[in-house]
């Protein structure tokens, strides 16, 4: 009896020591890891975050004592969400979800810029919207609601005197995920949408029309269409850390201005891993005309977008964003 006993405390004593060594994560050097999770999103206006990936940036920037785990997202409030919530430390999401966020209270810094550009509006064939003056009663889809190319698109209308059905227009909203755009176009289901390349130029080739392109859509070329963030506590508390971050973002921003079609290359085999889509790379070289790839983030036009989004009643008060932006790890 006294055997048993012994037997079974060993057992448990061996499970639990197997279980322990399950969890933990050592370095070459045998020191434990700790873990950084880096967020982004599987489209172009992301692929400084792919580049780093592939080319293993945040590891050398961070160092064998930290895992670097990546996470992808679909649309910005998923993103927020776990950036509130600890579930990933930094990564890339448009401004209009970070600014949402901010002025709802919630710990985030824009640290850098990503890129800009690449937000076009799309009408499917089968819509019969040849220009602006057709959208009445019409259905537009976009990754989110209060999203960026949200934003853009109902302030181009306002401009307009359009509004969406949200705050008393006709134009009716709806959101989804980019990659499915060409079925709801096929369904009939939508008939607009302002969405990130290179889903705009994959619609394009597939029977769509442009009604609104980059240069002419609000804050087309000079806001921050894609932001690095983090929180202002991992700032506080690791602020080594987040200046290593920012170094391996730089570093993936300047090689993609350096070698342009190696990472062209890299981001649609990085798509097709994330999607399971395979992209013509002549595709993916016409969504490469629309944007541009630069850490700068201009916080004027960062509060005019603001500003738009409270107008839009995205936003429930006037937001103020002096706080928002830190750019101090930025090489200079």
């Amino acid at each position: 009896m006294k055997k048993g006993i012994i037997l079974g405390f060993i057992s448990i004593l061996f499970i639990g020591l197997l279980a322990a060594c399950g969890t933990s994560e050592t370095s070459t050097s045998g020191a434990a890891q700790e873990e950084v999770i880096i967020g982004y999103f599987p489209n172009i206006d992301h692929v400084p975050a792919m580049i780093s990936k592939e080319k293993g940036y945040f590891e050398e920037a961070l160092g064998e004592n930290v895992k670097v785990t990546y996470k992808t997202f679909p649309d910005g409030a998923a993103f927020m969400t776990a950036l509130k919530t600890g579930d990933i430390h930094a990564g890339l999401v448009g401004p209009g979800p970070v600014m949402n966020n901010y002025a709802n209270g919630a710990d985030v810094k824009i640290l850098a810029g990503a890129s800009s550009g690449g937000t076009v509006v799309v009408a499917s064939a089968k819509s019969g919207i040849q220009s602006v003056d057709d959208l009445d009663d019409k259905t537009f889809i976009t990754p989110g609601v209060g999203c960026t190319h949200d934003v853009q698109m109902e302030t181009f209308l306002k401009d307009l005197g359009i509004t969406s059905a949200r705050i008393g227009g006709t134009l009716k909203h709806v959101t989804g995920n980019p990659a499915q755009y060409g079925a709801m176009f096929e369904s009939g289901k939508v008939d607009l949408a302002a969405v990130p390349e290179p889903w705009a130029s994959t619609l394009v080739n597939d029977g769509a029309k442009i009604i609104v392109d980059t240069d002419e859509i609000s804050y087309g070329t000079t806001l921050p269409n894609t932001v690095l963030v983090s929180s202002g506590k991992l700032i506080e508390e690791n602020k080594e850390l987040v200046e290593n971050i920012v170094k391996a973002h730089e570093k993936g921003v300047n090689f993609i201005n350096e070698n342009p079609e190696e990472a062209r290359d890299i981001a649609i085999k990085a798509i097709k891993e994330i999607t399971d889509q395979d992209l013509d790379p002549a595709i993916v070289d016409s969504a490469w005309e629309r944007v541009s790839y630069t850490t700068e983030v201009n916080a004027e036009v960062v509060q005019e977008f603001a500003n738009s989004s409270f107008e839009l009643k995205f936003l429930k008060e006037k937001p103020e964003f002096s706080d928002l932006i830190d750019t101090q790890f930025l090489t200079k």
